[in-house]
């Protein structure tokens, strides 16, 4: 069976739905898409729990993703296994029908899957669709982009601030040796100057000394 999921617009588009797949069955899609359109896809797989009568996710729950290019030879531009919950993106490189398949597989060993005795059996995958670049579910991804571009220039704001601290400090401790040079230079100079005076006075009282001895002999 052929399922279409109709492009609505070229430049954005959301569309967010669920289906049933019965057992290890894949569900497949086709979509038109235009050359050179971003196509994300987020995607959640539940199995039926008969005892809780709810659907559930679980670790032994997985899904394997693939795209292909109808027009190209069912060139595959996608294939991927991921968790029961995910996300998977490509780009539209060449105008045409693109085949989006989900394929679940699960550890459960449930024999249970869809069918007309078990309505609520099987896997239920709701898939959020968006295609081309300003998608609302892009919208989370470059706001996580401009969080982390803040955070940079957060970064780079307090480096700043750590550069111009450091050439502060460089700067504040080139004024203090230079001060502590010339307070330096000042003692050494104090100090000379005390010991000419000092020099200069002993020589003094020496010749004055002289002076006196010499009188003392001579009365």
């Amino acid at each position: 069976m052929r399922a279409i999921l109709p492009l609505l617009s070229l430049s954005a588009v959301a569309q967010a739905l669920y289906f049933f797949i019965d057992g290890t069955q894949p569900k497949c899609f086709y979509e038109e898409l235009p050359k050179d359109t971003l196509v994300v896809g987020h995607y959640t797989a539940e199995e039926y729990d008969d005892n809780s009568r709810t659907w559930s996710k679980h670790d032994g729950l997985s899904v394997y993703i693939s795209v292909d290019e109808i027009f190209d030879n069912d060139h595959r531009v996608v294939s991927q296994r991921g968790s029961s919950a995910g996300r998977f993106t490509f780009t539209a490189h060449e105008a045409g029908d693109h085949r989006l398949c989900f394929t679940p597989s699960s550890n459960s060993n449930r024999q249970n899957w869809l069918n007309a005795a078990t309505p609520n059996g099987g896997i239920k995958l709701t898939l959020d669709l968006a295609i081309g670049e300003s998608s609302e579910i892009e919208s989370t991804d470059k706001s996580k982009l401009q969080d982390i571009s803040q955070r940079v220039k957060d970064l780079n704001s307090r480096l700043q601030d750590i550069r111009r601290e450091q050439i502060f400090q460089r700067e504040r401790e080139a004024e203090f040796r230079d001060q502590s040079e010339s307070t330096n230079s000042r003692v050494i100079r104090w100090m000379v100057v005390q010991l000419v005076v000092l020099g200069v006075t002993c020589a003094w009282q020496l010749s004055h000394l002289r002076s006196f001895f010499i009188k003392q002999k001579l009365t």
